[in-house]
């Protein structure tokens, strides 16, 4: 009986021993998931790297979603108008901004949430210059904000405040159209703005405005953003119309409830 309970004191399995399995296995287990996990984000990072679409891909996303309007071949419909010249510049400026596909018709396209990302404008943009050439994207000296910022106001003063304000601040126009604020506009889209004239906004080509004056706007709008007005409320930066309002309202009616209490205190 002695020998027999001893065997079998013997043949039991050490506790520590039950703690190395289970150690060993979740090591395992994690090695597995960890290989695993690493395998799915090479082959998932892959595709991003070479992911740029072709001129074929913005071809397919045109006709998907442009032809409509402009055609298939670019040559315009009674819906909108023909894409001949329109460039790469152009289409990356209404469709990064929104302002393209149109959801309806009305006095200007409005500025909204894009629908495609950047690279799939890009991809627009380079069949429609592929098709139909035309602006081209500028240099990044151009676009760098570091132009004469003082020499660019004055500028910005002469050939774009009286549709966009002193203070870039935007405006009305006739027919229920508008310019609208350049306090938001990126670099990018205010030089695609000044050569392609969408809108209302007239083309200012190199005999009107040289690259050197359109860097100088730029930089000047792009000072502006980053140093907004220092004088108190800004009120909208809309001007005098705003300013004698906010006057009347509350300078001439305070000076009359100061009238009225002096009146009541008297009696």
């Amino acid at each position: 009986m002695a020998r027999e309970k001893k065997r079998r004191a013997n043949g039991r399995r050490s506790p520590l021993a039950a703690a190395a399995l289970i150690g060993i296995g979740l090591l395992l287990t994690g090695g597995i998931y960890a290989g695993a996990s690493a395998a799915v984000a090479a082959s998932t990072e892959q595709p991003s790297v070479a992911s740029a679409l072709t001129v074929e891909d913005g071809k397919k996303l045109f006709q998907a979603n442009c032809a409509t309007c402009h055609g298939l071949d670019l040559q315009g419909t009674q819906n909108g108008p023909s894409l001949y010249g329109a460039g790469a510049l152009a289409v990356e400026f209404q469709v990064s901004t929104g302002r393209m596909p149109l959801q309806m018709q009305g006095p200007q396209a409005p500025q909204k949430p894009p629908q495609f990302t950047e690279e799939q404008a890009l991809a627009m943009a380079d069949y429609v210059q592929s098709v139909a050439p035309g602006p081209e994207f500028p240099d990044d000296e151009i676009i760098d904000g570091e132009g004469d910022v003082a020499r660019g106001a004055e500028l910005f003063r002469i050939n774009c405040a009286m549709c966009h304000n002193v203070a870039a601040a935007g405006g009305a126009l006739t027919e229920g159209k508008y310019a609208p604020a350049l306090t938001g506009t990126s670099a990018l889209h205010m030089y695609a703005a000044m050569v392609t004239g969408p809108q209302n906004m007239p083309v200012f080509n190199d005999l009107t405005l040289t690259a050197e004056d359109k860097r100088d706007i730029i930089s000047s709008l792009l000072w502006m953003q980053e140093n907004p007005s220092p004088g108190g409320f800004s009120l909208g930066s809309l001007g005098p119309v705003s300013e004698g309002l906010f006057i009347w309202i509350f300078g001439i009616g305070a000076m009359v409830a100061f009238t009225v209490w002096i009146t009541a205190k008297s009696n």
